[in-house]
């Protein structure tokens, strides 16, 4: 049986029932396979959402590649099956963004102009098949079932797409780092994380740890801003018995304490011109002295350096010595804000509820539509630590199984009376209304910080250009 000429003839398919997609949060999959069917003529995803819901597959469509964007945003599919002549955003052109954006979904290209550069262009592109139209319905069948079985297979794939080394985070700038996690943590060479408070620094150095030659040893960790400044020598270096008043017996100092490991000093920008002397000698000859010692200590000690504070404008203030910034910037790691990394939220709220609920004996399974839309909405300025602390409230003040809006703080319920069409929509209209217009106003600011220059804004919001200008004309910001 061929499908797509008795429809189009006709003759209609049989009517079967089509899982629908159950209420849910945006990250949470069905527990059958899901599928986008994405095609502009309304006939053909008929009959593949009727064909595919036969063996059980959940399907859902989009009638063009703006359509299936906005959908892939809002929800997690296990495959896409999707025409390549469309209007707007071709099937290539669609193929790019999933391959960027959703890496471990596959996707199965149809068309009825197949050719075989059409193809071997699919492919070379990293689609997973490509089947012409018409297709014969048993063949379409065997080869979704393999993409499937393809990307259960590939469990690490799925899980770098929503983080690795315990760091929660599927974009692109958070791709960036895991990479530079994975091509720096063999190194023995300084590493300086940089990033505002709460966008998790300490995690990135641990991972560093985790993954190096020094994983058995020690991992000690400094955070220099909390230290008094008058104890800061002594913490770092140790001392010796009578070095000053209440030093009633020899200490070791961090840096001995890690030897053989990892010193990780947080916040390092808090550090006061006198230490940052010693520190930069501690780094330059691997030796330390005591407070009060007589003698030069030798430590094998892989540092890393994390700060929130801009050592540039530190260094040109004279706050920050040249030469200790130039020692501990071997190799910068910048981390990025929340604010620019907004896809990461639903990823993060799922962590969160999980880590909650068994910590405070609760069962909140998922959040409403309009509190994760109040989430996706925020600036963030506390980055990840903010959100992880609204969840912890917003778990704890739950009544049932869902998280909703009126569990938030402020800022939350007066983004719901912003817009008071907001009852009438259904789910996935809700939702694909808050991502479509949450991405298109922070395209358009980043444009507009950048002076519309296009590559400065996609390295701003952590994208290729190219993908910046296939949203820019999705969203018709040219």
């Amino acid at each position: 049986m061929y499908l797509g000429f008795d429809y189009l003839a006709g003759t209609p398919p049989p009517t079967y029932a089509i899982p629908q997609a159950q209420d849910s949060a945006l990250w949470c999959a069905l527990m059958e396979p899901r599928i986008l069917i994405v095609d502009d003529e309304p006939s053909i995803r008929k009959v593949l959402a009727a064909h595919l819901a036969r063996f059980g597959y959940a399907t859902e469509t989009a009638a063009s590649g703006v359509e299936a964007i906005a959908q892939l945003n809002a929800g997690a599919y296990e495959l896409v099956v999707s025409d390549i002549r469309m209007p707007q955003i071709d099937g290539l052109e669609l193929l790019a963004w999933i391959r960027e954006h959703r890496p471990g979904v596959p996707v199965i290209l149809i068309t009825a102009h197949g050719t075989v550069a059409n193809a071997v262009e699919a492919l070379k592109r990293g689609a997973y098949d490509y089947v012409t139209k018409p297709f014969d319905a048993d063949e379409l069948r065997q080869t979704i079932a393999k993409a499937v079985a393809t990307r259960e297979r590939n469990e690490h794939r799925l899980s770098e797409a929503a983080g690795r080394f315990e760091i929660i985070g599927r974009t692109s700038a958070m791709r960036r780092v895991y990479d530079l996690i994975e091509k720096v943590a063999p190194s023995p060479s300084t590493v300086l994380i940089t990033g505002e408070s709460g966008t998790g620094k300490q995690l990135v150095a641990r991972a560093l740890h985790q993954q190096s030659a020094r994983r058995d040893g020690p991992f000690i960790e400094v955070n220099c801003g909390a230290i008094p400044e008058h104890l800061v020598e002594s913490e770092l270096f140790g001392h010796e018995r009578g070095a000053f008043t209440g030093a009633v017996a020899s200490k070791p100092g961090r840096f001995e304490l890690a030897n053989g490991g990892t010193l990780f000093l947080d916040e390092v920008g808090e550090l006061g011109l006198d230490t940052q002397v010693k520190l930069l000698r501690a780094l330059q000859e691997r030796t330390i002295d005591r407070v009060g010692g007589v003698r030069p200590i030798h430590i094998d000690v892989r540092v890393i350096a994390a700060t929130n504070v801009d050592l540039e404008r530190a260094r040109a203030q004279g706050l920050f010595r040249d030469d200790l910034f130039w020692r501990l910037n071997v190799i910068p790691i910048p981390i990025p804000p929340l604010r620019d990394r907004i896809d990461d939220v639903p990823l993060l709220v799922e962590h969160f509820l999980g880590t909650f609920n068994a910590r405070l004996g609760k069962q909140v399974q998922r959040v409403s539509p309009p509190a994760l839309a109040a989430l996706l909405g925020h600036s963030w300025p506390g980055n990840i630590r903010e959100l992880e602390n609204l969840m912890e409230r917003g778990v704890l003040l739950a009544d049932g199984p869902e998280l909703e809006l009126d569990a938030l703080p402020p800022f939350a319920s007066a983004a719901r009376h912003r817009d008071p069409t907001l009852d009438d929509l259904d789910l996935k209209e809700f939702v694909r209304m808050h991502t479509v217009k949450l991405e298109r106003e922070r395209i358009q600011q980043a444009l507009e910080d950048e002076s519309q220059n296009v590559t400065r804004a996609a390295r701003k919001l952590g994208i290729s250009r190219k993908s910046l200008q296939m949203k820019m004309k999705e969203y018709d910001l040219r």
